[in-house]
């Protein structure tokens, strides 16, 4: 017959401590004023659309992601009196965002975010569309892209025997006044794409479209190029902060 030893030490000890259980983590809630005037501002940009809100509020809607935690209001205020506009600031480089008192890289990522989905919603409604019949959306796209931009950028944007947009290419970055273009380059990525025409656009940053004698120039270098091989230029768009000039529309080509 077996004969169990009784354990010297209890199943359950009453004496041992209880670990005390950790209170459940709680979100600090926002100040009711905050929350009210975010619902507020949401509730008007729904209703409303984009034109229901100054610039401002509207960066502030942009902003509430980045800060969920803190008036964005002081913040939105700083970064239009420093760039200037609502378009201006997102289309800012990121060096000088990240030079703005409270812009973190939550704040930079939802600007380019912003900035990013508008330049890839505009290009959508004219790639493969022919411009004759999406020229409104063509340009709206192109003041998209580069209207706000603080140095000069050259794209060319080539066609096919249909007028139908294929490629939109950035050719060249420059300074602010100035941009480096190869008319060689320009053609010889014509004949790449099979291209049938060109229109050239780029952007100058102080506002003001009005062509240069560099320009004009450069824009006879490669209408000779392209002609040459039987390509030909459409236009050259000067996108400015407010409107635009075309070459074509001004008897320079």
């Amino acid at each position: 017959m077996s004969h169990f030893r009784e354990s010297p030490l209890p199943l359950f000890d009453d004496a041992a401590p209880v670990p005390a259980s950790r209170p459940p983590k709680t979100t600090p809630k926002l100040p009711s004023y905050i929350r009210d005037h975010r619902k507020r501002l949401r509730e008007r940009f729904l209703t409303g659309g984009a034109d229901a809100l100054p610039d401002y509020e509207l960066l502030e809607l942009v902003l509430f992601r980045a800060i969920p935690r803190q008036d964005v209001k002081p913040l939105a205020r700083l970064l239009l009196d420093t760039f200037g506009d609502f378009n201006r600031t997102l289309s800012a480089p990121i060096p000088r965002l990240a030079e703005v008192s409270g812009v973190g890289d939550a704040v930079i990522c939802e600007l380019k975010l912003v900035e990013a989905a508008a330049h890839r919603l505009s290009r959508a409604r004219v790639m493969q569309r022919p411009v004759v019949s999406s020229w409104d959306a063509l340009l709206d796209y192109c003041h998209t892209a580069m209207a706000h931009k603080d140095i000069e950028q050259f794209r060319v944007l080539y066609l096919d025997r249909k007028n139908t947009l294929i490629a939109d290419e950035a050719q060249a970055r420059g300074t602010v006044d100035h941009v480096p273009v190869y008319p060689r380059d320009v053609v010889k990525r014509a004949l790449e794409l099979n291209a049938s025409a060109l229109i050239l656009v780029h952007n100058h940053p102080s506002g003001d479209p009005t062509p240069s004698e560099a320009d004009i120039s450069m824009t006879q270098q490669i209408y000779r190029a392209a002609e040459a091989l039987s390509v030909t230029l459409h236009d050259h768009l000067i996108i400015g902060k407010s409107r635009e000039i075309s070459f074509r529309a001004e008897g320079l080509l």
